[in-house]
């Protein structure tokens, strides 16, 4: 067997905020599980049953615009913003909102770039919920898929306890969401999750075994 890591950045890269509510894409997931999206989507239309609308849904053309898009904040805007680290209680898990000074640098919120793949596609994908998530589980046949799929939901439930017990990255967030709304539903793309500050400490993330 060989033991494959997979960072919690990674997991947490893939989750979006649409329709105000956090979720993955199909195709995200699919790359997880190490398995092609149309044969995720398949078993997902053999169980639909089991995926009503608060599970899961289909992204509008809309939707698909803004996920492909970037944004960027004026440098007035990154004035108003601050660095902070956000720690969760009992683990090891840091985030950071990070402020750029310089033109150069200026901070931007990568909502879903596609990085080259279907940039042309007509297809619009769906999105899951932590609920759609979990229920993926029920109805996948493989080893790795179970276990991955275990791992983020617990990268669900940390970042639900990160936003619970941190109040000023809620009010930063909230006040962001109300700024942007019209355009951005993708705010939490903003956590940027970041490596211990001892650089001598190992990368976070999940580990799991590949069965072979």
């Amino acid at each position: 067997m060989t033991e494959i890591t997979i960072p919690s950045e990674r997991i947490i890269s893939k989750i979006y905020i649409i329709r105000n509510k956090k979720v993955m894409l199909d195709r995200d997931i699919a790359e997880l599980y190490g398995v092609e999206t149309k044969n995720l989507n398949k078993a997902v239309k053999r169980n639909l049953d089991r995926f009503p609308a608060d599970f899961m849904f289909q992204l509008n053309k809309q939707e698909m615009e803004n996920w492909k898009s970037q944004f960027v904040i004026s440098n007035s805007d990154q004035n108003s913003l601050r660095s902070q680290f956000v720690t969760l209680k009992g683990t090891n898990l840091k985030s950071e909102i990070v402020t750029s000074n310089s033109d150069k640098d200026s901070l931007r919120f990568q909502i879903g770039t596609l990085k080259g793949r279907g940039k042309h596609s007509k297809y619009l994908p769906y999105a899951f919920t932590e609920q759609g998530v979990a229920m993926l589980s029920g109805i996948l046949n493989s080893d790795k898929a179970i276990e991955v799929n275990i791992q983020i939901i617990r990268t669900f439930t940390k970042l639900r306890e990160l936003l619970a017990t941190n109040e000023e990255l809620q009010r930063k967030m909230m006040q962001l969401e109300s700024r942007y709304d019209s355009k951005l539903k993708e705010i939490f793309n903003l956590l940027q999750f970041l490596l211990e500050e001892n650089k001598s400490a190992e990368e976070i993330g999940f580990k799991y075994k590949e069965i072979k």
